[in-house]
């Protein structure tokens, strides 16, 4: 783990805790990317709520767009890992969830993102948290950030943590 990890909260995730943010209301400030998603009729599932799977694509289209606002539209990146809570179940019914992403540590070529579904009535739905790693598309592999993306990752987080 580089020095940039250690000064982001670079412990893996396996080792910490959820963000102290995850456990409280949704707020949005800084860098943290929100995006309002409307509950589609082929989300739910049998049962009458929204399947767990789309959980994870409401979770994946905020984190990609936080990853563009934050690193620009070019930063390409795969998802090498995600946990995921579910905290109470969405139905067709709740219409829409607000969904957060923020940057929570970063690596030599990794990314820590942590991220909550909120109901429109602001109770949580599901928080998450995962790793991404930079993406060379010709090479098919990781690759390191650079110094340019470290720094905007670093300030990112910097201005998250200083917001509350």
């Amino acid at each position: 783990m580089g020095r940039s990890a250690e000064r982001m909260g670079g412990a893996p995730l396996s080792e910490s805790r959820a963000p102290e943010f995850l456990r409280g209301p949704a707020v949005c400030s800084g860098p943290v990317f929100t995006q309002t998603v409307h509950i589609r009729w082929r989300d739910v599932d049998a049962y009458g709520h929204v399947n767990n799977a789309v959980y994870l694509t409401y979770l994946e289209e905020c984190r990609d767009r936080w990853a563009k606002q934050v690193l620009g539209p070019t930063f390409d990146f795969v998802i090498v890992r995600i946990a995921i809570d579910y905290r109470r179940e969405l139905s067709l019914g709740d219409e829409e969830v607000t969904v957060t992403c923020r940057g929570t540590g970063f690596g030599t070529s990794s990314i820590r993102t942590a991220e909550r579904i909120v109901a429109r009535e602001g109770w949580l739905a599901a928080e998450s948290a995962s790793v991404v790693v930079a993406h060379d598309a010709e090479a098919r592999s990781s690759r390191p950030l650079t110094p340019p993306e470290g720094e905007l990752l670093a300030a990112a987080i910097e201005a998250d943590a200083a917001a509350g």
